[in-house]
């Protein structure tokens, strides 16, 4: 393995009011914070595994803020009662992978972004730790009873973020060297590391990487996640999906989170849902994570049966971990029974429900082949399907 990462996430955020929430649950423009910071790991293509420590109590928070990345990160470590310990419990769950390098990140810090993390992994090629910083830009005074006491050469000052980058088993040794040593605690790791005498290169940090800490933070950042698509000119993406379900013996069929009565059902390992099987695909087509079978394997008995309006709705929430915004969606069904027009309306408002957006933002239309193909010929229903993505 080249690269891990710890995600530290077992902080009580006392400084951040959020009712019963500490601050990397709470939610920054409807996700949780540490869904956020999470994405920014799991879709980072030289990052090989994501480790994330945890507190004991937060257990059900954890699983509903990672749901979306099950399956593409470890197994949580529980934290200790600093930091410090924290982050050595997750170096100590790698242990048996032994990574080259070891990047450790703050949950609380959602706006780090690719280019930041690269930069840290690139300098641990030449260098034993890596931390990104900013040039400290005010004005520094020292102080004594309120009173200026004096001003402190800021010309050589730095303010570090995270992640913060080292060779794995250096840094594994530094925090073991210092759990022996009693009474040393550490902010963070790069002042650990060079406690243990390892030298740290400095690497160009980001301005927005902030980390949220008050309740003042939290405002400011929800204010840059609702800025207007003006400000932000972002980005829009357009997802396809087709899918196709042959006919058998039943008395129903399910069509866009709708059961219809008919004189056959949809076969399939799930309920068959043509319509938001392909509607699934082409959400997950937008941001570039596979199809509606690498997620729910058509193989496992998990989804047997299952409600296809799960996996849409897992699919709208990947979209969202990753900063997008469904637009609209358009379903067209390839059929010649049963009709659709009767239960247009219906299909749209079960759509919009499952996806959390306003009913004019998703269409349902139906056509023919006039009797050619296998759906003409009455053998079977298909469906393709276009979603709409705008991020930023």
């Amino acid at each position: 393995m080249e690269t891990a990462v710890v995600i530290v996430a077992g902080g009580r955020g006392v400084r951040a009011p959020g009712g019963d929430l500490p601050k990397q649950y709470r939610a920054l423009g409807g996700v949780p914070v540490l869904t956020r910071t999470l994405e920014k790991f799991v879709t980072h293509d030289k990052v090989d595994a994501v480790q994330i420590v945890i507190h004991g109590d937060d257990r059900n928070l954890y699983h509903e803020a990672t749901s979306t990345f099950a399956g593409q990160i470890l197994e949580p470590a529980l934290g200790g009662a600093t930091r410090q310990e924290s982050v050595h419990a997750g170096l100590e769950r790698l242990d048996g992978q032994k990574p080259r390098n070891i990047l450790i990140h703050d949950a609380a810090r959602p706006f780090v972004d690719h280019e930041l993390v690269g930069r840290v992994i690139s300098a641990l090629a030449d260098n034993e730790g890596a931390a990104p910083a900013l040039a400290v830009t005010d004005t520094l005074k020292k102080s004594s009873d309120g009173f200026i006491e004096g001003t402190v050469d800021r010309s050589n000052l730095w303010g570090v973020q995270t992640p913060q980058g080292f060779h794995y088993e250096k840094l594994l040794e530094a925090h073991r060297v210092a759990e022996r040593a009693k009474g040393t605690e550490f902010t963070d790791d790069s002042s650990l590391a060079e406690w243990h005498g390892m030298k740290v290169a400095l690497v160009e940090g980001s301005p927005a990487n902030i980390k949220l800490t008050t309740e003042a933070d939290f405002i400011l950042a929800e204010d840059r996640m609702l800025k207007s698509d003006a400000e932000q000119s972002g980005e829009c993406r357009i997802g396809q999906g087709f899918d196709v379900h042959a006919f058998t013996n039943g008395d129903h069929v399910m069509l866009c989170g709708l059961k219809i009565p008919h004189d056959n059902s949809l076969a399939g390992h799930s309920d068959a849902d043509v319509g938001l099987h392909a509607l699934t695909d082409a959400l997950l087509g937008s941001i570039g994570d596979g199809d509606i079978g690498a997620h729910f394997p058509p193989g496992d008995p998990k989804w047997k049966d299952a409600a296809s309006d799960q996996f849409l709705s897992n699919a709208a929430e990947r979209v969202s971990a990753r900063g997008g915004r469904i637009v609209n969606v358009d379903i067209t069904l390839i059929c010649e029974t049963p009709k659709i027009g009767p239960h247009r309306e219906r299909m749209r408002a079960c759509v919009a429900d499952i996806l959390k957006i306003e009913l004019e933002r998703v269409s349902v239309k139906a056509t023919t082949t006039e009797g050619l193909g296998f759906t003409g010929r009455g053998e079977g229903i298909a469906a393709q399907a276009t979603a709409m993505i705008q991020f930023g």
